[in-house]
């Protein structure tokens, strides 16, 4: 095994620290500038990481939408666009999703030992379903990645995954775009749950930048000694290897 990836966690909130409304459509929190930035940095990373949550009420495609981005990726003798990774407790999710169908990129979908099985008949062919455990632990879930060639990560939600990377300590860097809007219902989802987490009063975290887009205001924040000013524009990672997992 090799080190565990660079985690970079993105998502956007509103004013009081919501990431969507309670009811249907989904709340646009970004605006098409800082979309177009979300796209960047996806180009740069090796995969694209959310909860089965989001993947059932948002349908994310999750893909690099800028031919011109994905063709850089080729010429670097990558993907078009990064792997699609999401994790399931229990398997809820529809094969005809978008995370599955769009796009030609490779699928993961990690979950408990005991639920593969049912997964994996569920899905069929849309993706490779992967046991990590009697639960799926976000390090161990990293450290699979790295063995299969992945060094960069993105966490894009929702807010059980924002929690869990950000609890643990895994995430070297955040991004977080502020919408100059309220949801002001506690029925919405937050942008993290209760948790014990390191930045505290007595251990701030360290801000790292503090950009305009557009009405959006993106705060970065450098959580590890490994943080890096600006995405490694290098090849990344080769196309996945198969494993004793995916095979079992």
């Amino acid at each position: 095994m090799i080190d565990k990836p660079y985690v970079t966690l993105s998502c956007a909130i509103s004013l009081d620290g919501y990431l969507d409304s309670v009811d249907p459509p989904r709340l646009a929190l970004s605006n098409a500038a800082d979309f177009d930035r979300v796209d960047e940095v996806r180009a740069h990373h090796d995969a694209i990481l959310v909860g089965a949550r989001t993947v059932r009420l948002d349908n994310p495609r999750l893909l690099v939408r800028s031919a011109e981005r994905q063709d850089r990726r080729v010429a670097s003798g990558l993907a078009r666009t990064p792997w699609k990774v999401t994790v399931t407790a229990t398997g809820d999710l529809d094969p005809e999703a978008a995370f599955f169908t769009d796009g030609d990129a490779t699928k993961l979908v990690y979950c408990p030992r005991s639920e593969a099985p049912r997964i994996r008949g569920r899905l069929g062919d849309a993706a490779t379903v992967v046991p990590l455990g009697d639960v799926v632990v976000m390090a161990d879930l990293l450290s699979e990645l790295a063995d299969r060639g992945a060094r960069r990560v993105m966490v894009e939600g929702g807010g059980t995954t924002l929690t869990q990377f950000l609890a643990a300590d895994l995430v070297d860097e955040l991004h977080v775009a502020v919408a100059p809007l309220f949801v002001g219902d506690r029925r919405a989802p937050r942008f993290v749950g209760d948790g014990a987490f390191p930045w505290t009063a007595d251990r701030r975290a360290e801000l790292a930048g503090v950009k305009q887009v557009g009405d959006v205001v993106l705060l970065r924040y450098a959580l590890s000694d490994r943080f890096v000013l600006e995405p490694d524009s290098s090849p990344v990672c080769p196309e996945p290897r198969a494993t004793a997992r995916d095979r079992s």
